[in-house]
């Protein structure tokens, strides 16, 4: 999806309607931050929310994915392909998860392995060797954790629990937030309440 064909779309319908942001968002029961993030193409509306959005705008969900007003003859293609786009993002994310994991894990692996030679020959090795040895496999975990903690920060979307945005958080954010399985908590743009929320792969779930 183009979010940011999207977000114009939706500020289009909205001025045609005679709405401002805050007015749609008081409809709506959200903050017109909200509105203003999804009209700038830097957010997504929930799935609790396109239709009610979609019936102030007198606009039908596919005409709002596809980020324009359809015919009778592309409506049916369209809804077609925003379905596809929808299960070809969840799949493309969860593939790239796997990725992910499995470099963190031969990341670790390799660490352990090279830590338990040095530990197991330290009389055979020399002590530079050692130490060249110690710093190449704490590199090789630096690396890896770094690449899959930032692939489970930015493959896919975390879900407010509160107003239900979808976003990807900060670096600083995610590293400090605690987690719980698939949750994790942060602070949501959107609403700026802090939260459990949940790791998701596309904007369908």
């Amino acid at each position: 999806m183009d979010q940011i064909k999207i977000g114009k779309f939706i500020a289009e319908e909205r001025h045609k309607k005679g709405y401002t942001q805050k007015q749609l968002a008081e409809i709506l029961k959200i903050s017109n931050k909200t509105i203003s993030k999804w009209e700038c193409g830097n957010g997504f509306p929930e799935i609790s929310l396109l239709l009610p959005l979609c019936q102030e705008l007198d606009i039908s969900v596919n005409e709002l994915l596809s980020g324009e007003r359809l015919s009778e003859i592309d409506y049916k293609k369209k809804a077609e392909e925003n379905m596809v786009n929808f299960i070809q993002e969840k799949e493309e994310n969860r593939k790239k998860m796997k990725l992910t994991t499995i470099t963190g894990l031969i990341a670790i692996v390799s660490f352990i392995t090279i830590i338990q030679i040095v530990s197991i020959y330290a009389n055979a090795i020399a002590l530079p060797s050692r130490i060249l040895l110690t710093v190449i496999a704490c590199s090789i975990f630096t690396a890896g954790l770094y690449v899959a903690m930032q692939g489970e920060r930015t493959i896919g979307y975390y879900k407010c629990k509160n107003c239900g945005e979808y976003f990807v958080p900060s670096f600083p954010a995610y590293t400090m937030g605690m987690h719980i399985f698939s949750t994790r908590w942060l602070k949501c743009p959107s609403c700026e309440k802090s939260g459990w929320c949940k790791k998701v792969m596309s904007k369908d779930e």
